[in-house]
């Protein structure tokens, strides 16, 4: 019954100056019929041929009325379009939300609160005002959000912070204050409400302060946005606040992170290898696929995927199947959808048949090179159809997400990109100009060892580049350009002896990309190992069907 008169209170408070309205348009009528009954024929009859007239004109001041009421007095451009739906509607549960564990347990202890926040009332403690989520798009932030609305039950208002910044100053903290006024409107009614602010660094990121007022319509919006939550303590409304943003936590103003604020920070970072096979086998679980999809090996050949990329892979393999004129998905659809997604549409052009061969050598040369050389990359597809820009690919990828490289990393992936120049060169003894993206990401990789992390061969140690570049001597410079080539040559030179040593093996490749023009994973693991050469970063099943390294790999507790 409380809740029910708390309600009824609310709609009352909402929608007070209609039911006023429409109570004295009720008493107007009955007043003017009693009046028009008291008067004699002759007047009422000069009233009622009148009275058209009369309704037209006011009508017509009511038209006028209402349109200078709905661009003035009701803010005009401050009018916002938040949408407010009830947590059990958002219906996005903590089961549907899959591969950010660590996440999850966060919102779960912030779901906790908000039911039981009258335990925390009851020692002393505050109500839980704001969390912000930290992460990378497509990883789950606003799922996660929905989530915590719906199990706690409580309405949920989204807006994007985009929104408010507009043009005219003071546009967007009007639109903040309505914001806040209607979750406390709803978080009296029912007991809490649940208010989403999406990409909170457009309204939340350091505040400009300077004479020629740069910057004062997001001040003025944030400083609202401060006002508002500090308000919301002193209240009994139980209002939360949840940011999400892409960028970094640094970039934010530090008002909006103290304590009293944004009281909580969940970090949502892109899922491991364990994540990504929960992601496959929910996503997979809403269509219909074959059941000897290896789950583990899509998961390893989709390394850095968000949940949002692998949830779009499966839609992506989904129509190329329906395209297809197959009922189910298989794994060949999935890989074909990975390819779309990350290489790009096959392009039907024709080659001429030494510039085919050129590039199966190119092509090849990588991918010997990747294969035999590189510590932490898997080859999983070569191919000399033509994709975007280029006219062939080797596809690899880390067998899991690294968060450091070493120099043996960073060498291995020079000498991968100058592996296709030196086997043309091995070839023809002459080069293409497929070299050209090649050399760019190889010097990319060599100044950055070179002027940023010390790792030339003369010693210089220290990040050059933070130094202005007219503050450093010739000397400096041209000994740390000195550095970066003789990487470049030395990496040339170790490809060149390992090529020329593998001729055998690089001559297969190119004639069989040649023939069949695309290699999968395990085509080129059985190339490789019909030489006897097995891989040095082989995985193998465990008894529960998961993947891991081989033995000699595997870390030792």
């Amino acid at each position: 019954m409380s809740n029910y008169y708390r309600r009824l209170k609310m709609h009352f408070l909402n929608y007070r100056a209609r039911i006023l309205i429409a109570i004295a348009a009720v008493i107007l009528v009955v007043l003017a019929v009693w009046g028009m009954m008291s008067l004699e024929s002759y007047y009422r009859n000069i009233t009622l041929a009148t009275m058209p007239l009369q309704m037209l004109m006011v009508a017509m001041n009511a038209i006028i009325f209402v349109y200078l009421y709905l661009i003035v007095l009701r803010g005009g451009f401050a009018k916002m379009d938040n949408k407010n739906v009830k947590g059990g509607d958002v219906n996005v549960r903590f089961t549907d939300v899959v591969g950010i564990d660590e996440a999850k347990e966060e919102a779960w202890e912030v779901v906790q609160l908000i039911k039981d926040h009258s335990r925390v009332k009851k020692i002393g403690g505050k109500i839980l005002r704001g969390i912000l989520m930290v992460g990378p798009p497509g990883c789950g932030k606003t799922y996660l959000a929905k989530a915590i609305a719906t199990e706690a039950g409580l309405p949920f208002l989204s807006m994007s912070s985009s929104e408010f910044v507009e043009i005219f100053v003071g546009v967007g903290a009007s639109r903040v204050r309505k914001l806040f006024k209607k979750a406390r409107s709803l978080a009296y009614g029912f007991g809490g409400c649940v208010v989403f602010l999406d990409e909170l660094d457009a309204i939340g990121r350091n505040r400009v302060f300077n004479q020629f007022g740069g910057g004062s319509e997001t001040n003025t919006t944030q400083n609202q946005l401060l006002v508002e939550m500090d308000g919301l303590g002193g209240r009994e409304e139980n209002v939360i606040v949840i940011g999400a943003t892409n960028a970094s936590e640094d970039s934010l103003d530090p008002a909006l992170l103290r304590p009293g604020r944004f009281d909580r920070k969940v970090y949502i970072t892109r899922p491991g290898l364990e994540g990504r096979e929960k992601l496959f086998q929910y996503y997979l679980g809403k269509v219909k696929h074959e059941a000897s999809i290896d789950v583990g090996h899509l998961a390893r050949k989709a390394v850095g995927k968000s949940p949002a990329e692998i949830e779009n892979i499966i839609k992506e393999a989904a129509l190329i199947a329906t395209r297809n004129g197959k009922e189910v998905i298989s794994y060949k659809e999935i890989t074909e959808a990975i390819e779309r997604i990350e290489l790009g549409i096959k392009n039907k052009i024709k080659m001429q048949d030494s510039e085919k061969e050129m590039t199966a050598y190119h092509e090849a040369g990588h991918l010997v090179t990747i294969y035999l050389l590189h510590p932490t990359d898997d080859v999983f597809k070569a191919s000399i159809i033509p994709r975007k820009t280029s006219l062939g690919v080797v596809h690899h990828q880390p067998r899991e997400e690294m968060f450091s490289h070493d120099r043996d990393k960073l060498l291995a992936d020079i000498k991968c990109a100058v592996a296709g120049y030196v086997a043309e060169r091995i070839k023809k003894g002459v080069t293409t100009t497929g070299v050209s993206a090649d050399f760019s990401n190889a010097m990319k990789v060599a100044h950055f060892m070179v002027w940023k992390l010390g790792m030339g061969p003369s010693g210089y140690i220290g990040d050059y580049t933070a130094i202005p570049e007219n503050e450093l001597s010739e000397t400096v410079k041209s000994k740390l350009n000195d550095d970066t080539n003789k990487i470049l040559k030395d990496c040339m030179n170790d490809v060149d002896e390992l090529l020329k040593a593998e001729k055998v093996i690089l001559e297969r490749f190119a004639h069989e990309l040649l023939v069949r023009q695309e290699l999968e994973f395990d085509e080129i693991e059985a190339i490789f190992a019909e030489y006897g050469r097995a891989n040095p970063r082989a995985f193998q099943k465990n008894p529960e069907g998961s993947t891991k390294l081989n033995s000699e790999s595997e870390p030792k507790s």
